[in-house]
């Protein structure tokens, strides 16, 4: 029994002397619990509305102030006319308009019925209902205020328009989230081994006493992954089209392009995994697992961003994918052009320039 019981004290010691080891048993739930918690929500959240009233009356004020006064909506922005409204949607100023008939009020006092149109990108279905069905229940609340306030019988009917996806066809929805959630992981492992395998298997000198500086020693590794990952690349945009029946709305040229570059910092993140870990092993588990949570959660893929706390949408904004799987799903579901998505490219070309300058840095000259 006393040698039991030493033997329990002997991995004590190793547990608590080894840092990593109670990162994961102790700090890992305390991070899983705060992202499922906070993050995963099915909640709406922050959605900014933009409104068009042709009325402009005492009840449809009433109403866009009981929406934006909710915890669910932003009224962020009046329109004036029609054609205005695809115009806000393909910029991504507004996630809902909402429209109010001409001589809503008189309507609502004489006829008892007035209408409203609510018109959702519904490139991701479920939260275009979700967001719709939030939506209707403050007009409705609205509505029973009306008749407390001498309305007789108020109705107020509303008529919900789905752009981008009137089918509500899912797939419109995950194929963006499941390329980008692909590249990034494959592109990820296939170089994060690159670096770290040649310390494994000590042929490191042979790339050290190379006269080429560590920035091209870098990228030769990355150009062999680059050409394999655009075949996945075309794999994925054929197999979306012509199996799962999703659209190529926009530019395929455009799309193409900011997949490379997409690609691009993914393998810059793999190469820096490679560098500053030891073994395969290690390099695997964290292009793997350790990006694989991030990238699902906080990138906009299930759960919607606006919906989160404002610390884990700033932490969003580092993370690659959410910057793609937003411009695959306006230039791919929504068919807008280049110059609405031309931001987010920069933020994956600067992103790819910052992973390549901190590998190239962190680089060993020479064998520790």
């Amino acid at each position: 029994m006393k040698q039991f019981i030493s033997f329990v004290r002997k991995e004590f010691y190793h547990i608590f002397r080894d840092l990593r080891t109670m990162l994961i048993l102790l700090g890992m739930p305390v991070v899983q619990i705060i992202l499922f918690g906070f993050a995963i929500t099915t909640e709406v959240k922050n959605v900014k509305v933009a409104v068009l009233d042709f009325s402009k009356d005492v009840s449809t004020r009433q109403i866009i102030d009981k929406l934006d006064a909710s915890d669910y909506f932003n009224v962020n922005k009046i329109l004036y006319d029609n054609n205005e409204i695809e115009e806000t949607l393909r910029k991504s100023s507004s996630d809902l308009i909402i429209v109010f008939e001409a001589g809503f009020d008189n309507n609502l006092r004489h006829t008892g019925k007035a209408r409203v149109q609510l018109i959702a990108d519904a490139t991701d279905p479920n939260l275009a209902i979700t967001r719709g069905s939030y939506a209707n229940g403050i007009i409705a609340t609205a509505a029973a205020e009306l008749r407390q306030a001498g309305i007789q019988h108020p109705s107020i009917v509303m008529h919900t328009k789905l752009l981008y996806n009137p089918q509500m066809r899912s797939a419109y929805n995950f194929v963006p989230g499941v390329m980008g959630l692909i590249l990034m992981l494959i592109c990820a492992m296939m170089t994060s081994i690159s670096i770290v395998r040649e310390k494994e298997t000590g042929t490191m000198e042979i790339l050290l006493v190379s006269p080429m500086n560590s920035l091209f020693v870098i990228l030769s590794k990355a150009v062999p992954y680059f050409v394999l990952s655009i075949l996945n690349l075309t794999t994925i945009l054929l197999l979306s089209f012509f199996v799962l029946d999703v659209p190529i709305a926009g530019s395929l040229t455009a799309l193409v392009g900011v997949s490379l570059v997409f690609i691009f910092v993914s393998l810059a993140l793999g190469l820096l995994i490679s560098n500053v870990t030891q073994t395969q092993v290690a390099a695997m588990l964290a292009s793997g697992m350790v990006l694989m949570l991030p990238t699902i959660i906080l990138s906009g893929i299930i759960f919607p961003i606006e919906s989160m706390p404002g610390i884990l949408q700033g932490i969003s904004c580092f993370i690659p994918a959410r910057w793609y799987v937003s411009i695959v799903r306006r230039i791919m579901i929504e068919g807008v052009p280049f110059m609405y998505v031309w931001k987010e490219t920069a933020i994956l070309l600067f992103m790819a320039v910052v992973l390549i300058g901190i590998t190239t840095r962190t680089f060993k000259n020479r064998l520790e």
